[in-house]
């Protein structure tokens, strides 16, 4: 499945996670950390962060450490920019 960076955004839970990351790095235990659900929940929205290009993960030792890449979201803000004159 083709994934854009407006799925990514579209869920609250992966606005939040985007968010933490954009300030730092942390392992996939530590953003799990924060949230009520499953730690393959997060997995899994982590998954789809990754596939619309937001989310790198780096093997660093035995830990998987999520960095964010926000780049991808030119794409939204471009889109946004054509209905400002409304």
């Amino acid at each position: 499945m083709r994934r854009d960076v407006f799925q990514a955004i579209a869920d609250p839970t992966r606005r939040e996670i985007l968010g933490m990351i954009a300030r730092e790095k942390l392992n996939l235990n530590s953003v799990a950390e924060n949230f009520p659900v499953s730690r393959p929940a997060i997995s899994r929205h982590i998954k789809i962060l990754t596939e619309c290009g937001l989310v790198t993960i780096k093997q660093l030792g035995r830990e998987r450490f999520c960095e964010a890449n926000l780049e991808s979201l030119n794409q939204v803000s471009e889109w946004i920019d054509q209905y400002r004159i409304f």
